[in-house]
């Protein structure tokens, strides 16, 4: 729901609690004035302080959910946000600088979207962890790419 249509209603349930509380005041001091003895000896009764006081507090009360009502009514509504989504140019790789084992590295990264779990790629090249990490090394130095750590396991992303 919009803010200005909260706003609106609660500067309705604002206008409604004044007529409720304008009505309870009136009833209360009907049901004073047949029961206060300390008017017969022109003294005002200590009661209609005691009411008057209430129905202050009261309006103060609906005043503050005015307020509030006016400003989500005359506030500016949130601008939304829109996020575009670039759509990648990657680099031209030169496979021909690229031996076996580079080139079915980056082969698999770019079946797999660009990035792949390190030890996925041991499974799937079928090399050992020093084998991995030293092709891995090679092909991070020729900036293709690059070595995220994830907790206890590496990502290995292609680099744009």
């Amino acid at each position: 729901m919009e803010n200005k249509n909260v706003g609106y209603i609660l500067i309705g349930v604002a206008v409604l609690l004044i007529v409720i509380v304008l009505l309870f005041q009136s009833a209360l001091k009907d049901v004073v004035a047949s029961t206060c003895t300390a008017e017969e000896h022109s003294v005002s009764c200590p009661m209609n302080e005691g009411i008057n006081q209430q129905t202050y507090l009261s309006l103060g009360i609906v005043g503050l959910l005015i307020i509030i009502g006016f400003v989500l009514i005359f506030a500016k509504p949130k601008e939304k946000i829109i996020v575009k989504k670039i759509s990648e140019k990657r680099k031209k790789i030169d496979f021909s600088k690229l031996d076996k084992d580079e080139k079915s590295v980056i082969n698999l990264l770019l079946k797999e979207n660009g990035a792949i779990f390190q030890s996925t790629l041991m499974e799937k090249i079928g090399k050992g962890k020093v084998g991995i990490t030293r092709l891995l090394d090679k092909l991070e130095a020729k900036q293709l790419i690059e070595r995220k750590r994830r907790g206890m396991n590496n990502i290995v992303v292609l680099r744009n």
